[in-house]
């Protein structure tokens, strides 16, 4: 297996190492629970967040990778949109930078939670509750431009590039948690897709 085969597997690799840093950090009250609830689970819960936020930091550094991929790959195909292209890579860093800081407040809160006013443990966790702006942001960059370069250049089948438009449309609308949950399958499809072509290439070329 080469590297060429090898490196449309890092969307795979984002959408696991993202289920089991989830699975990892659990889900933490929210800001309208009591400050003191809030305190008490970073505290009972200190090394499981923080192994998840590590974990999530490094499933947004696998999506880099992928979205660098599958920039290449629309670059290469004929008739390919450089600008559209670039964006795919755009989108998929801001996307990887706004889940490192979700993933730094989750860091901060479970490491500083003994240390700090229950008040000031509550107001980061309302700002974590929030933090999913930059995300959405990066989603939306992420799917559409690689929807209408897919459908430009043909590089993927073009049912992909229809599906990313539509889940970068749901991410406008308050279902935009669905479009994020569908965008990591999407994510691992075309992976798999591309991987599945980059392995055949070298048997077509015998």
């Amino acid at each position: 297996m080469t590297k060429d085969s090898l490196a449309p597997l890092t969307g795979v690799a984002f959408l696991v190492v993202s289920i089991i840093a989830f699975a990892v950090g659990g889900e933490p009250p929210d800001a309208s629970s009591s400050s003191e609830e809030i305190v008490s689970h970073y505290v009972d819960n200190k090394d499981s967040v923080i192994f998840g936020a590590v974990l999530a930091t490094l499933a947004a550094t696998l999506l880099i990778f992928f979205g660098a991929t599958l920039s290449a790959t629309l670059r290469a195909a004929p008739g390919a949109g450089g600008k559209l292209a670039s964006t795919v890579l755009v989108g998929a860093a801001v996307m990887a930078v706004g889940i490192a800081i979700d993933s730094t407040i989750l860091f901060a809160l479970a490491e500083a939670a003994e240390d700090i006013e229950p008040a000031s443990v509550q107001t980061l966790q309302a700002l974590w509750d929030n933090d999913f702006l930059p995300i959405a942001m990066g989603n939306l960059v992420f799917l559409l431009s690689s929807g209408l370069a897919i459908l430009r250049t043909g590089a993927l089948p073009k049912w992909l590039g229809w599906v990313a438009i539509v889940l970068a449309v749901i991410a406008l609308t308050p279902l935009g948690f669905f479009a994020f949950l569908g965008g990591g399958l999407w994510i691992l499809v075309a992976g798999v897709i591309m991987t599945m072509r980059a392995r055949s290439a070298p048997a077509a070329a015998v």
